[in-house]
């Protein structure tokens, strides 16, 4: 069986979407169209066969550590597992040194974890890949995954009108990522004093003058939503934000995803969430389980893109 792969990119870390091309993203994307394709005829074939992936998880997971931990079997690989409270590093072992074993042992290295520096310097330090399962500034993975829904339900990427209501944090920063890079038109609505790094902002405008994207932000999400292909939202307190809940709640309600809001994007446009949900929150009931929600096949396309990502960084040939 022929094996979709990337040529190219084997040995390369996925810290975030921008350390990649254009070019490279839209062959992760072919790769992992292919990849579900062959999946759902039953076939896997074995390109990963006998590679190993190390997944450290310093923050909880569902759909992160399923999704790569199946796509590794389905590869012919295999994973370990490694929690904090099961490591030298938990103890005390500096990052840098837990990356030189690491890297003895295994052939690449997914982290979840807080601080964006803490990857980074994992990476700098390792000599096999790393991969950004999640961190406070960054979730490229589910980004790839939502660039394969996209393109999965509308055709195309260039020229969708994406928009985001809800919080400026680690999800939108990838977003804003992807839709720079792939010519996607995306439109942000934050409450004031909840925006997006502008640094990351900043930097995505650059990319977007080269490839037709355009990036956009208002306060008002009623303005954001207008005529959209897509809408997406996400919980407004992340991991770690437990203590500002209630704060958050209050100064989010405007933001909430419903179908008055919905009604505003275009009659044949979808909703996106990354999950976890929160019904009556961020999202209303109505609006997540009704038919314009594409959630659960969003989160299925967490194994098909990454299983291209492995195949990418990992496979051999």
């Amino acid at each position: 069986m022929e094996t979709p792969l990337l040529a190219g990119k084997k040995g390369k870390s996925f810290l975030t979407l921008i350390d990649w091309e254009p070019h490279e993203i839209e062959a992760l994307l072919q790769s992992a169209l292919k990849l579900k394709s062959l999946r759902n005829k039953g076939e896997h074939g074995q390109p990963l066969k006998g590679k190993s992936l190390a997944m450290l998880f310093e923050k909880p997971s569902t759909r992160t550590r399923v999704s790569f931990e199946v796509g590794m079997k389905e590869l012919g690989g295999f994973t370990v597992l490694l929690r904090n409270d099961e490591m030298q590093l938990g103890r005390g072992e500096s990052i840098e040194d837990t990356a030189g074993v690491l890297s003895r042992f295994v052939d690449a290295i997914l982290i979840r974890t807080h601080e964006h520096a803490r990857i980074e310097r994992l990476a700098d330090a390792a000599a096999i890949p790393v991969i950004n399962g999640l961190s406070d500034q960054a979730h490229p993975c589910q980004a790839l995954a939502d660039l394969l829904t996209i393109l999965e339900k509308k055709g195309s990427l260039k020229g969708v009108k994406l928009t985001y209501v809800g919080d400026g944090n680690n999800v939108l920063h990838s977003l804003i990522q992807a839709s720079a890079l792939t010519g996607i038109d995306l439109h942000v609505a934050t409450p004031p004093g909840y925006e997006p790094d502008p640094a990351v902002w900043k930097y995505s405008e650059q990319i977007a003058e080269k490839t037709g994207s355009s990036l956009s932000f208002h306060y008002d999400p009623a303005v954001s939503v207008q005529e959209a292909d897509v809408v997406y939202t996400d919980v407004w307190a992340s991991m770690g934000q437990e203590e500002e809940k209630e704060e958050r709640n209050q100064t989010f309600a405007s933001y909430q995803v419903n179908a008055s809001l919905m009604e505003k994007a275009k009659p044949d446009a979808i909703f996106m969430h990354c999950l976890p949900a929160y019904r009556g929150l961020e999202v209303t009931a109505e609006v997540l389980e009704g038919p314009q929600s594409v959630v659960f096949d969003q989160a299925e396309n967490r194994l098909h893109a990454q299983k291209a990502l492995l195949v990418a960084i990992l496979a051999d040939g």
